[in-house]
């Protein structure tokens, strides 16, 4: 599929590069010249920023630096600095393109963003979630005259959001170049209002800036067929029009079947004067109050998990590549939906849930006027949240993949009367903009007598966060209206650490009364047995059953799918980072992971814990999750303990095993036939290290394409180290840049840019980015055991 589109996105190319008539999207990522200081002057069109240095977006200045408690962010914010940074970058027009209108395009600046080309002001954003423009055409030189852009980004206000943001440029830019003539992004919509496999109805609207014009519209399934194309006339500048398409192959998450839309203005010669593509998931999908989400007309639970905008080492720094390993690793976990908390994200994540088939609930707002942080998006609510969500919903409407607009989460309206009219207002507003999608809000009352964002009674899906004692009331409290988990969990963990389990559930914080847990690990670290959680939350497996045997609630968002920058409940600084994640920071699954898996997926799944290597005469928890099987047996050193099977309200085996060295094996049975089985031995010291290297699965076709490589120590035998670090440094011989490491320990206090660290548990994994794909690169991984090695061959060309 991917060679597919990179052979049509090339005919694209070719084609404009030929007749030199379409709209022309540049790359813009490239040369910028970025200060972290503040001068007036810095605008001007003639200053000098030759010693300024020299970076390449999308860019995050803060996750550059080392963790500090003196940041005003805080540790909720991620413990990085704000502040004021400015940006300026230099480019040249040909001659030609005087009859052009040109664009800049930013996928998204964190958080105040003023621009300026060739001196001149084009005006501030506020929202720093959300996608912008500005035109340059009146302003602009030609020829062998110089262009310059200059863009401040303040994030100097702190604190600002309850999570690390980031700051700077840090999302993709593009320079567009349209004819006089062009159509209007904005203003173009494509629903199916009618999907089946015998016959589907597809309907473009769109308008052009001018009164009329001649058009085309051109349609591509999968394997690039072409089966439909129509003239069409732009009537005071507004089309729309509908067509029947036969035997369509539909979108689904297991079979996310991707058709090209081209939408051609026509020139007197029949040249494409200009054109937007658009790819099109034919699926119908409607929520259910009895019985939940249907896709397709197919019952369909979701299976989600909450994701927040930062990309690890990579901070806010949008890289594609990075966020498709994301939701490779939730795919490979069963996870069919994501939900983008609590901000939009990068219009290039969306795009990846299109082609890889995961539904999307896509939130606008984490709060309204009431404010949760002293200079959060309140202070510009009042005068901006309309326009941000008319923005927001136009930007996204188009994606098949989204199933779901949520205008807030946990908002403080929903406890007074201010919370009808917001609510009333948003989601007209959004129902105006995309009449084909359900609205949401993500709520904590459950009491609809006090909750005034249902009383609104505007909302089409209710969400609820946690509370899952009181999921029986739901559907008597809030009559006829679809149900959804819209979070759960808050479950804590540090990837292998293995604390002594007690009997009951360990909250940590226990109360609101308790802003850090009283007791907890002098470490910093959290028991990675699922038996730790927030006061709110509980453990995933509870949370995850008590959501299974509910049909009326049609899914489930586990808060979260990995490990984010900030919010790092239960501890105080140094912990920066957040225990939530089923996946830690570096992109390592914790042991719940594979609970997930066992439930969400038909994939073979025994995974065992904790490791073997303990002091002798400890009592050792051994548990295993399992599926597709009746029960597991334990042995240890070929002796047999026991059998044990998943139960009505626990999904794992468990027994209670007195620690002695040696081999301890899990073998699991259906039917009484042995079909898998897994081992772990007790290792020695650390004598080699396990490199290995992910990027074909994870790339997606251009130069921002990385090499993501983790590194396991191992003893003599072969087997995994967990308790013994090392300090690994990671040296770039030849072709290859180092971005960061990372351990996914959340009290790490060193820059996650450095290419050094020290592995936690005896892993740790690097990200790495060739300066030319074509070539071979050459890594040096130093420790005290020696250098390794690693050779990447030039990469592999799409046939």
């Amino acid at each position: 599929m991917k060679h597919k589109w990179y052979l049509t996105l090339l005919s694209i190319f070719l084609f404009h590069s030929l007749f030199g008539q379409g709209r022309e999207e540049i790359p813009f990522n490239s040369n910028w010249k970025f200060t972290l200081s503040d001068d007036s002057r810095f605008s001007a069109l003639d200053y000098n920023s030759e010693d300024w240095k020299t970076v390449e977006l999308p860019h995050d200045w803060s996750i550059a630096s080392d963790f500090g408690k003196e940041y005003p962010a805080g540790n909720a914010g991620g413990a990085l600095p704000g502040g004021i940074g400015w940006y300026r970058k230099d480019f040249k027009l040909n001659e030609n393109d005087r009859m052009k209108h040109v664009f800049i395009r930013f996928g998204g600046a964190y958080r105040y963003t003023d621009v300026w080309i060739n001196g001149v002001h084009l005006g501030k954003n506020s929202n720093g979630y959300l996608s912008f423009e500005r035109e340059l055409t009146k302003h602009l030189h030609y020829g062998d005259q110089i262009n310059t852009i200059a863009v401040k980004v303040d994030n100097s206000l702190q604190p600002n959001s309850r999570w690390y943001t980031g700051s700077g440029i840090y999302r993709n830019v593009t320079l567009e170049k349209r004819n006089p003539s062009h159509l209007l992004r904005e203003e173009t919509f494509i629903t199916t209002p009618k999907v089946s496999k015998e016959e589907s109805v597809i309907r473009i609207q769109s308008s052009v800036n001018t009164p009329a014009e001649d058009g085309e519209i051109v349609l591509q399934d999968p394997n690039g067929e072409e089966v439909l194309r129509k003239k069409v006339t732009f009537n005071s500048g507004k089309l729309d029009v509908r067509f029947s398409i036969p035997e369509i192959k539909l979108w689904s998450v297991e079979d996310p079947q991707l058709y090209q839309l081209q939408i051609n203005i026509l020139g007197n010669g029949r040249n494409v004067k200009d054109m937007l593509t658009y790819r099109v998931g034919f699926r119908s999908f409607h929520f259910d109050t009895d019985n939940g989400f249907f896709l397709n007309d197919q019952f369909l639970k979701i299976k989600g998990v909450c994701l927040h905008h930062d990309l690890g080492l990579l901070g806010a720094a949008f890289n594609k590549s990075a966020a498709k390993r994301q939701l490779l690793i939730m795919k490979d976990m069963g996870v069919n939906a994501i939900r983008t908390a609590h901000n939009p994200p990068a219009e290039e994540l969306l795009d990846l849930c299109d082609e890889i088939g995961l539904l999307v609930y896509n939130e606008a707002y984490d709060m309204w006027n009431k404010r949760k942080n002293k200079f959060d998006y309140h202070i510009d609510f009042a005068e901006h949240h309309l326009r941000d969500l008319e923005t927001f919903v136009k930007r996204d409407r188009n994606h098949p993949s989204i199933i779901l607009w949520s205008i807030g989460n946990e908002i403080r309206e929903q406890f007074d009367s201010t919370g009808i009219g917001y609510t009333k207002g948003m989601a007209s507003l959004v129902k105006q903009l995309d009449p084909t999608r359900p609205v949401t809000a993500a709520l904590t009352e459950n009491n609809y007598s006090k909750n005034f964002i249902a009383q609104a009674n505007a909302l089409d899906v209710l969400g609820f966060n946690y509370k899952i004692f009181d999921y029986d009331r739901l559907p008597k409290e809030f009559k006829g209206i679809p149900l959804i988990a819209s979070e759960t969990t808050s479950a804590l963990q540090t990837r292998g650490v293995y604390d002594p389990l007690q009997d009951t559930i360990q909250l940590w914080p226990a109360s609101s009364k308790d802003k850090f847990v009283v007791n907890g690990n002098s470490d910093f670290t959290v028991s990675a047995y699922d038996n730790v959680a927030a006061y709110w939350g509980t453990t995933h497996e509870k949370a995850w059953l008590e959501v299974k045997k509910r049909n009326y609630l049609g899914g489930i968002f586990v808060w979260t799918g990995f490990d984010y920058l900030g919010e790092p409940v239960p501890y105080p600084f140094p912990a920066r980072s957040s225990y939530y994640g089923i996946v830690d920071l570096a992109g390592i699954p914790k042991d719940v992971y594979y609970m997930y898996q066992s439930e969400w997926t038909d994939a073979e799944v025994l995974h065992l814990l904790p490791h073997w290597n303990w002091e002798e005469g400890q009592h050792i928890d051994v548990w295993a999750y399992y599926n597709n099987a009746d029960e597991v047996e334990l042995f240890l050193n070929e002796k047999s303990l026991g059998k044990s099977a998943k139960t009505s309200d626990r999904l794992h085996a468990k027994w209670e095993v007195p620690f002695v060295p040696g081999t301890l094996k899990a073998v699991k049975y259906k039917d009484g036939r042995v079909v898998q089985e897994v081992i772990k031995r007790t290792a020695g010291a650390p004598r080699k290290l396990l490199v290995a290297t992910e990027h074909e699965r994870f790339a997606v076709g251009d130069t921002t394409d990385l090499y993501f490589i983790q590194v396991s120590l191992l003893d003599a035998q072969g087997n995994p180290v967990p308790n013994e670090e090392l300090d690994l440094q990671f040296k770039s011989i030849k072709n290859i840049r180092i971005l960061g490491t990372d351990n996914g320990f959340q009290a790490d206090l060193k820059s996650l840019s450095l290419p050094n660290r020290q592995t936690h548990k005896g892993v740790l994994v690097a990200f790495a980015k060739k300066d030319n794909p074509d070539e071979e690169a050459i890594i040096h991984i130093e420790s005290k055991l020696g250098t390794e090695k690693l050779v990447l061959n030039a990469d592999k060309k799409p046939n």
